[in-house]
């Protein structure tokens, strides 16, 4: 049985409590993540936000919200953080987004696939995302995926940008590493 949208909504009322995504007519149960790759979701979402925000650029959203894709099983994925230019979602929505984003970040989790991560940001690259970026904590990598070009492996001492969506924007890598208090 092929589950649509409105199955992904009814069950996400019936189960607020866990991050679904549909994928290929399957609802995917998300485990929560760990600590530490949901610490450096969290700075990267704030670091965007504290670029794009003032500057009224768009909307940034973290790991909740989740996206429609355009392709015949309608899948809905929720990237851990994301930004949508502002003249793409003028008005914000309590549904899932009708679009893909701009910019994506996947971080790695102790449990995740790497493979299936890459596979998910090439899907939103394949569908209009401009850019898409994976995140290794592990590694402390990240590897920048474009529509045109080869991927870009980004390590402590480079600086994400991403000139096209957010001119004048730099992330340094090794500030989203969670930090130690020794």
């Amino acid at each position: 049985m092929t589950l649509t949208v409105d199955d992904l909504e009814q069950f996400q009322r019936q189960h607020p409590n866990y991050r679904l995504e549909l994928v290929d007519g399957a609802i995917i149960v998300m485990s929560p993540s760990g600590f530490e790759s949901d610490e450096i979701a969290a700075a990267i979402v704030a670091q965007l936000w504290s670029w794009v925000w003032p500057r009224k650029l768009g909307r940034v959203t973290a790991s909740s919200a989740g996206f429609k894709l355009p392709n015949a099983t309608a899948d809905t994925r929720a990237p851990d953080a994301s930004f949508v230019k502002a003249d793409r979602m003028r008005r914000t929505t309590e549904d899932f987004a009708d679009l893909v984003p701009d910019l994506i970040f996947e971080v790695r989790s102790k449990t995740d696939d790497l493979d299936a991560l890459r596979v998910k940001i090439r899907q939103f690259i394949d569908f209009g995302t401009t850019v898409g970026a994976l995140v290794d904590y592990r590694t402390q990598t990240i590897e920048v995926y474009r529509n045109q070009g080869d991927v870009v492996i980004l390590r402590d001492g480079d600086r994400f940008t991403a000139p096209e969506l957010l001119p004048g924007w730099e992330m340094e890598v090794s500030s989203i590493w969670a930090p130690e208090f020794d």
